[in-house]
């Protein structure tokens, strides 16, 4: 009797199981299908553009590399904007796991600021959303066209930092002289001397040749106030900055404020 139930239970639950089965979601579909549904998970590694530099109305095309951490694939539409431009577009593409180099159309872009910088967005069945991002990508003016390659500069050191006059008596205007020397490149700068995060005095637009120069820097009322007034030499290029190697470091002392060793 005992294994009559038990029989009967056993092939109840298997003519139950078939038709508990379909009622449940089937979740690798799911996945599969929505790769790109999670956009939260993608990223965009490089950025890149071909030419580089462009000339202005020039055809250019952009690469994207797009990580994808999930374990399933997915087709999706991406879009590069520039604000609220679409730059370049790409349709039903597939994103597979892991890192993806997707190739955009040709366009004729022009760039009507001094930067432009892009971001990505992914169209997911219908649904935009934004693309994180590895770093900032923009394009930059230079003087061969525009270009999203990082600027290659110096080394750049700075050789020799002078304050005038030297000693300096409190209250009076004071003006800086800099040596710098450039062992790469010539390139259009905007330098500026800094006491800790204060901009003392600075020079925007000039050339730096290569080699050794001297720039002589605008007077400027600076008051000294402290007992430790330390300055670095800061140069902007492209609107990046970057801070230069000293060969000592450039201290005032408070025994007539001198830069003198």
């Amino acid at each position: 009797m005992k294994i009559r139930i038990l029989v009967t239970l056993w092939l109840g639950f298997l003519l139950l199981f078939p038709s508990l089965a379909p009622s449940q979601p089937d979740k690798g579909f799911e996945r599969s299908h929505g790769a790109g549904r999670h956009s939260d998970d993608l990223r965009v590694l490089q950025l890149e553009m071909n030419p580089d530099p462009a000339r202005e109305g020039q055809w250019v095309s952009f690469q994207a590399v797009i990580s994808n951490p999930s374990r399933h694939s997915g087709r999706v539409s991406l879009f590069i904007k520039d604000k609220d431009e679409v730059v370049a577009a790409v349709e039903d593409v597939s994103l597979r796991p892991g890192d993806n180099r997707i190739v955009f159309p040709q366009t004729r872009y022009r760039f009507q600021r001094q930067d432009s910088c892009f971001t990505v967005e992914v169209d997911i069945e219908r649904s935009r959303k934004p693309v994180d991002l590895a770093k900032e990508f923009c394009a930059r003016r230079t003087l061969l066209g525009w270009s999203m390659k990082a600027p290659r500069i110096g080394p750049l050191f700075v050789e020799d930092l002078d304050v005038l006059p030297d000693p300096v008596v409190p209250g009076q205007e004071v003006g800086f002289r800099v040596r710098l020397r450039n062992d790469g490149r010539p390139l259009r700068v905007d330098i500026r001397i800094q006491d800790r995060d204060q901009v003392v005095t600075r020079l925007d637009d000039i050339s730096l040749p290569r080699g050794s120069s001297v720039f002589v820097f605008p007077h400027t009322r600076y008051q000294f106030q402290r007992f430790d007034h330390c300055f670095t030499v800061i140069v902007d290029v492209e609107r990046t900055p970057y801070r230069l190697d000293a060969t000592r470091e450039f201290c005032a002392k408070p025994y007539g404020w001198t830069l003198k060793p």
